[in-house]
């Protein structure tokens, strides 16, 4: 009898092994190789002329001075897919994997890219929007993913790309948790980035094992871990994890619904615009505060983490003042409190003006200059004319912080001594108290230039 026990459970386990293979082989099946292992049929060069070739099992891309980025571009698109890969490249080189990426007529590739980035920098994985937007996913939140990326190594890339997700993972290690929706399907393919130098000529970065999955990719989804921090282009729009961690919008993307005038009891009849979804203020000659003026949020707020997308206009000047209290200036002008600087640095006179550059974008205006915290150069990456970047400014009892474009560029404690010693030398020395309020109103500023403003959501910690 126990005999027959053993051999029916050995029956048994082997039936169960015999079941977890074959739905292993038929997992492996619905994945389909990219690189047949001998040439480079079914793929194509774009943009530049930097040389790919074929050693093995792997392709090997070699950098070249002169030409512009060069692409080894898959013939066929891809809309949802979840793609891997490993990646080898050489210090000195900069990479990319695009995907649901296009070309131009003339050949430019624009799109997707998931960074290749053997820099002290560490943005491998991140997300970079090629010839169109930049970075939309820089790792400046994620401190484990930053260091998943090994130089002189190879690294395995994942990118699930599914709907309007898009999330990247190296070695294992999620970077990034991309909600966009501008481009749906393009083509996959393998970055040489351009050179400036002839050191830097025939470093070489290798390919290999590339497959993609496009069949029940739903059902392969890697779980999310709490560092990679969703960050979200939707247009007035929550996700379902922004909803659950308390996110709200501030504007509702149509109507003056929980705004008024900064020195009004309603909203302003003129100088401002709602249409399709963009709020703006109007041109008006520059002035400040002397057209519609103004407007504020209804309700104040304590400890919050504020998001909005803006854009200028060439030669615009605005802001987003937090702390705000109306009582402070009932006069001409603008109303007081903290302000994340909105401007034209090339245009508008304002950026000379201060001290150091204080009177900057993204700076604290005229008290602290807006620099990169993430970069090496520390340099602030531009803003221009009719694009649209992310404000955020994030608020926890003393310590703020501003980002542009998810990088920080601001951090200050506004009840420290050299907070106030800053504001004793600033336009500010004259309201006892700038700064310190235990809560405020949230300004979008008139300064009579049209500055566009969306998306604007906030969530109270």
């Amino acid at each position: 009898m126990a005999k027959q026990i053993i051999t029916k459970n050995l029956r048994t386990k082997v039936l169960l092994l015999a079941m977890i293979f074959s739905a292993a082989s038929i997992h492996a099946q619905n994945w389909t190789n990219m690189f047949n292992g001998k040439n480079l049929e079914g793929w194509e060069i774009k943009q530049g002329s930097a040389e790919y070739k074929v050693d093995g099992n792997e392709i090997i891309g070699y950098s070249k001075l002169g030409t512009e980025s060069s692409y080894l571009c898959t013939k066929k698109s891809y809309g949802d897919f979840i793609l891997e890969v490993d990646v080898k490249i050489e210090v000195g080189l900069n990479s990319g994997i695009q995907f649901r990426s296009n070309s131009h007529v003339n050949g430019e590739v624009y799109g997707y890219q998931a960074e290749i980035d053997a820099s002290d920098r560490k943005w491998s994985g991140g997300i970079f929007d090629q010839s169109r937007r930049g970075w939309v996913y820089p790792v400046t939140m994620n401190e484990p993913g930053r260091e998943a990326f090994k130089n002189g190594a190879w690294n395995s890339y994942r990118i699930e790309a599914i709907g309007n997700t898009i999330r990247t993972w190296i070695n294992g290690v999620q970077v990034a948790n991309l909600v966009d929706d501008m481009t749906a399907e393009g083509f996959v393919a393998f970055q040489i980035h351009k050179i400036k130098n002839k050191k830097q000529e025939g470093l070489k970065i290798r390919w290999r094992g590339a497959r993609i999955l496009t069949e029940n990719v739903e059902n392969e989804r890697w779980p999310v871990v709490v560092q990679a921090t969703e960050i979200s282009y939707l247009k007035n729009e929550l996700t379902l994890n922004e909803t659950r961690k308390g996110w709200r919008l501030l504007w509702d993307g149509k109507t003056t619904n929980g705004w008024k005038g900064a020195k009004l009891s309603d909203f302003p009849a003129s100088g401002w615009e709602m249409k399709d979804g963009i709020l703006s203020v109007l041109e008006s000659g520059g002035g400040e505060a002397r057209n519609g003026g103004d407007i504020v949020t209804r309700d104040r707020f304590e400890n919050f983490e504020l998001e909005l997308e803006f854009r200028i206009t060439p030669g615009a000047n605005s802001g987003i003042k937090y702390f705000v209290d109306t009582a402070l200036n009932k006069g001409e002008g603008s109303s007081i409190g903290c302000e994340f600087q909105i401007l034209d640095d090339k245009l508008h006179p304002d950026a000379k003006k201060g001290v150091h550059g204080n009177r900057t974008v993204g700076s604290l205006y005229d008290l602290i200059t807006a620099n990169s915290y993430s970069e090496p150069n520390n340099e602030k990456r531009p803003v221009s004319p009719e694009k649209w970047y992310k404000a955020r400014i994030i608020v926890h009892d003393g310590h703020v912080e501003h980002y542009l474009n998810n990088i920080k560029v601001v951090e200050y404690d506004r009840h420290s001594q050299m907070f106030n010693a800053l504001v004793a030398y600033s336009k500010y020395s004259k309201y006892e108290g700038f700064g310190q309020a235990p809560e405020g109103r949230i300004l979008l500023q008139d300064h009579g230039n049209t500055v566009s403003f969306r998306s604007i959501k906030i969530r109270e910690n």
